[in-house]
C-alpha cells in the first residue's frame, strides 16, 4: 500500500504530478485552484526530482510555455480554471495540431464571464468539443473524488504519450477544494532523454543527431491539400481513441428502469438520490463517465435495452445531455432522454434530483 493522506483534491494534484516524475509545470493563479501551484511553490521538487515550477505571466504565457515544453518529450502540465482555461485555448489548438503530449487541469468554476468561484461543470462544451479553433479534441478525464484527482494525474500522462495528444482533467472547486484520504504513490524517476526516444520515437526536439531529419513542433502548413492531410490524420487518431478508451463506472444498473448519467460532483450527488429513489419503489442506477472524451456511448447503447428513461444530471444548463442523447441515437433506440442541473455554482440536492426523476418520468 502506498502512503495515505488526508489532503485537498488540488493539493494531491501537485503531490501526483511530482510523484509521477513530471518535468515541469508552468501556471498562474486562479481561484479555486491557486492551491496546485502553492502546493507546488511549497513542496519544491525542484530540490527533490529537478521539477520545473513556474509562475508565469498570464494565462497565455503559461499554455505557450507548455507549447514549448512539450516538444521536448518531457511530461508538463498546467492548471486553471474556467476563464483561465478560455485565455489558453488558443495555445491547447496549436498542441493539439502540432500533436503534442501535455497535461491540462481545468478546477471549474461558474460563469460566463469571470461568473462565480463557486463549483461548475459548465466548461464541458469547452472541454470535449474541442474549446478554441479547427478540428482537434482532447482527451477528457472527470475525477469524482480526491483519489481519482491523484490517480488521473499518471492516467492523463500515459494518454497523451501514447496518442500524443493533450489531456485534460475536468474537475471543479468542490474536488479540488475538499479533502479526503488518498493512497499516493510511490516517486518516480523523471525521463532521460534516450528513454523519450526508446519509449515515444524520434518526433521530439531532444537534439538532432545525424540519423534523421531535423524536428519542427508545430501547427502551421500552408499549402492546403498537406492540411488536409494532416487533419485526415488526426480524426483517424481520435476514432483510435474513442475505439480504445472509452471508460466509465456503472453504479446498480442491473436492475434499474431508469439511470442518471453524471460525472464528476454530480456523480457524487446521485449516489445519494438512487438510495432515495430505491426507499421510494424507484429503481434507479448510476452511469458516470470517466472519459467524458471519448464519451462512453457503448455503454448508454448497452443500457437502451434495459431501461425507461435517462436523467443527465449536470451543474450547467444541459450539456453533456447531447453526447448522452447522442449515444441513444446511434443505438437507434427511443429511449428517452431528460436534463436536471442547477446553474451559477449552486450544487443540486439528492432530494432535487429524484424529485425531477419522478417528474419527469415517474408521473408521466
Amino acid at each position: 500500500m502506498g502512503e495515505l493522506r488526508l489532503m485537498k483534491g488540488n493539493e494531491v494534484l501537485a503531490e501526483a504530478a511530482i510523484r509521477c516524475g513530471c518535468d515541469g509545470y508552468f501556471g498562474y493563479p486562479i481561484t479555486p485552484q491557486s492551491e496546485v501551484m502553492e502546493t507546488l511553490m511549497l513542496r519544491a521538487p525542484w530540490e527533490e526530482t529537478g521539477m520545473v515550477v513556474l509562475q508565469a505571466e498570464s494565462e497565455v504565457a503559461s499554455i505557450n510555455m507548455l507549447y514549448g515544453a512539450a516538444a521536448t518529450g518531457k511530461k508538463v502540465m498546467t492548471s486553471s480554471s474556467s476563464p483561465g482555461i478560455s485565455l489558453m485555448t488558443e495555445g491547447i489548438s496549436y498542441i493539439a495540431g502540432a500533436e503534442l503530449p501535455c497535461l491540462i487541469v481545468n478546477v471549474q468554476r461558474g460563469g460566463p464571464g469571470l461568473g462565480t468561484i463557486q463549483p461548475s461543470q459548465a466548461d464541458y462544451f469547452q472541454a470535449v468539443k474541442g474549446g478554441g479553433h479547427g478540428d482537434y479534441k482532447l482527451i477528457v478525464l472527470a475525477p469524482s473524488s480526491v483519489q481519482e484527482m491523484n490517480d488521473f494525474v499518471d492516467l492523463g500522462f500515459e494518454l497523451a504519450f501514447k496518442y500524443r495528444n493533450p489531456a485534460m482533467i475536468l474537475t471543479d472547486g468542490a474536488i479540488g477544494q475538499m479533502m479526503e484520504k488518498v493512497e499516493l504513490g510511490d516517486f518516480r524517476p523523471r525521463w532521460t532523454d534516450e528513454e523519450i526516444h526508446e519509449k515515444w520515437g524520434s518526433w521530439a526536439t531532444t537534439g538532432k543527431p545525424k540519423s534523421r531529419a531535423k524536428n519542427i513542433a508545430t501547427s502551421l502548413e500552408l499549402q492546403s491539400d498537406r492540411m488536409e492531410k494532416h487533419n485526415i490524420h488526426l480524426q483517424e487518431k481520435y476514432k483510435e481513441v474513442e475505439s480504445n478508451e472509452q471508460r466509465f463506472e456503472m453504479i446498480m444498473c442491473d436492475d434499474a428502469e431508469y439511470v442518471f448519467v453524471a460525472f464528476g460532483t454530480s456523480s457524487r450527488i446521485c449516489q445519494k438520490s438512487i438510495e432515495l429513489a430505491r426507499e421510494k419503489g424507484i429503481k434507479v442506477g448510476l452511469l458516470r463517465p470517466i472519459t467524458l472524451y471519448p464519451f462512453p456511448v457503448n455503454a448508454v447503447k448497452e443500457l437502451c435495452g434495459k431501461v425507461k428513461g435517462f436523467l443527465s444530471v449536470e451543474m450547467n444548463s444541459g450539456q453533456m445531455i447531447e453526447d448522452v442523447k447522442l449515444a441513444v441515437h446511434e443505438a437507434e433506440s427511443s429511449v428517452p432522454v431528460e436534463f436536471f442541473g442547477r446553474l451559477g455554482g449552486i450544487l443540486p440536492t439528492p432530494g432535487e434530483v429524484v424529485d425531477a426523476l419522478i417528474e419527469k418520468f415517474v408521473k408521466s
